[in-house]
């Protein structure tokens, strides 16, 4: 029988339960797949309670709980205007991460996390939504081609001392 999350906004003293579910779902999509010294490095800059709440502050970033049953199940990250990544266009909102925990993938939370996502973007008349995945993750890249997405470039991502490729993929909505 297939469940349906729910998704409430991450509410700024909730920054430690983020940072936890942040730093566990990086950790446990990652870890096994790259470097534990570059893994260390990225985490001691990315998985801090003062980075958690610089962003859980910005105006343009919005954070979401996933809840099945009133428990926190995963998280999405969405940015707006200045807050996005790489091309801070207005008429567009970036999905910066979407995590699920372990043990709850496999469930369809992560579409229903991004559908949820365009959605938003459509009541916000976005003209496209967009994200950037690792080139190396593939099983990704075809779920968001499977809901459309189009590869339109890519960028580098350092993790640690290991320069990455982001594939860049968008969905138009207009």
């Amino acid at each position: 029988m297939k469940k349906n999350i729910s998704t409430r906004k991450v509410n700024i003293t909730e920054a430690n339960a983020l940072l936890k579910l942040s730093r566990q779902t990086f950790f446990d999509a990652f870890a096994a797949v790259n470097n534990p010294d570059d893994i260390a490095a990225y985490a001691t800059q990315a998985f801090t309670i003062e980075k958690v709440t610089s962003e859980l502050e910005n105006p343009h970033s919005h954070f979401y709980f996933a809840l099945l049953d009133d428990e926190i199940i995963g998280y999405l990250k969405l940015n707006s205007g200045n807050a996005q990544t790489e091309f801070r266009d207005n008429n567009a909102l970036e999905v910066e991460r979407i995590y699920i925990l372990k043990k709850y993938q496999g469930n369809k939370f992560g579409e229903q996390l991004l559908n949820f996502a365009i959605a938003l973007a459509q009541q916000a008349h976005c003209k496209y939504i967009w994200l950037g995945v690792w080139d190396k993750n593939q099983s990704a890249i075809r779920f968001y081609q499977s809901h459309g997405f189009n590869i339109f470039g890519s960028h580098y991502f350092m993790l640690g001392s290991d320069k990455q490729t982001d594939i860049l993929m968008k969905l138009d909505l207009v």
